[in-house]
């Protein structure tokens, strides 16, 4: 095969291997979500605060099928230069942005401090925004793409000890369900995943007030960690689907049937865990 033949399959390859970019790839749902699309084909990049993270991700994935960026989802201008890059490292396609980023902070209201407060806004709303303003203009440039926000299932009802990441976790739905009314006119789906509680190190940490990690609060409540695998299809499944809003686990599922039909449960159920916590 001639050096012009080589050439040309490489561009062909990069122009027809669909492509994603996740935040929060160096660890939980976003290395489980890299590692569904890599083994599925898919060119896939990975972005975080956290250097070695991205690395052991890079690591568990094919040659060749990935790009890292160490990024900070709270600063615009990296948003800007980083999606630039990997539009270039994935032959100019973006057919999903995964904004996955996002931190958990626990505790009552009154013991959580102002500090904590302004992150959880800054990461898990203001991130997911910086996002879809960044990745907007590649997204119309690739036929039938789709943004996804990680959103949880305490954006269904407010939960008490969660308030603050709760109500982050609203605005992330209705910037969801607002953007993906205004661009489809662009041929853009916007789709959410609302997992309950996920079996990663966002549990380890300890609640405000409290000596216990969030871990050991689920486990007293009595509730169900939705393994990450399961996470991973469901983004595939939100990208590809119909639905807005894709509910992940057994909680979740129960946290949105009663939200509709029998709200006093999920009463008695928060008020169960906020005194675990």
């Amino acid at each position: 095969m001639t050096r012009d033949k080589e050439r040309s399959k490489k561009v062909c390859i990069m122009v027809t291997r669909k492509a994603i970019f996740i935040t929060g790839g160096g660890s939980g749902i976003g290395r489980a979500t890299a590692q569904f699309f890599a083994g599925r084909g898919w060119f896939v990049g990975l972005a975080d605060i956290n250097k070695a993270g991205l690395a052991e991700t890079a690591a568990l994935l094919p040659a060749g099928q990935s790009a890292t960026y160490v990024m900070d989802v709270r600063d615009r201008r990296q948003w800007e230069t980083t999606l630039a890059e990997f539009w270039d490292a994935s032959g100019g396609r973006l057919d999903i942005l995964f904004n996955n980023a996002g931190i958990a902070r626990g505790g009552l209201f009154e013991a959580t401090s102002p500090e904590d407060n302004d992150l959880l806004v800054d990461i898990n709303f203001k991130g997911v925004l910086h996002g879809a303003e960044a990745g907007l203009d590649y997204l119309k440039q690739t036929p039938g793409s789709c943004l996804v926000n990680t959103c949880s299932a305490a954006g269904l009802y407010g939960s008490p000890g969660l308030v603050t990441y709760s109500a982050t976790k609203f605005a992330v739905r209705g910037l969801t369900e607002g953007l993906n009314l205004e661009w489809a006119e662009h041929g853009i789906k916007v789709r959410s995943i609302m997992p309950s509680f996920i079996d990663t190190p966002l549990l380890d940490i300890t609640a405000a007030g409290s000596n216990r990690t969030a871990r050991e609060g689920v486990k007293e409540a009595g509730l169900e960690f939705t393994p990450v695998e399961t996470v991973a299809q469901a983004v595939w499944d939100a990208a590809h689907g119909k639905k807005v809003h894709t509910v992940v686990g057994k909680t979740a599922k129960n946290i949105a049937f009663a939200a509709r039909w029998a709200p006093w449960l999920i009463i008695r159920r928060s008020l169960r865990l906020k005194n675990s916590v």
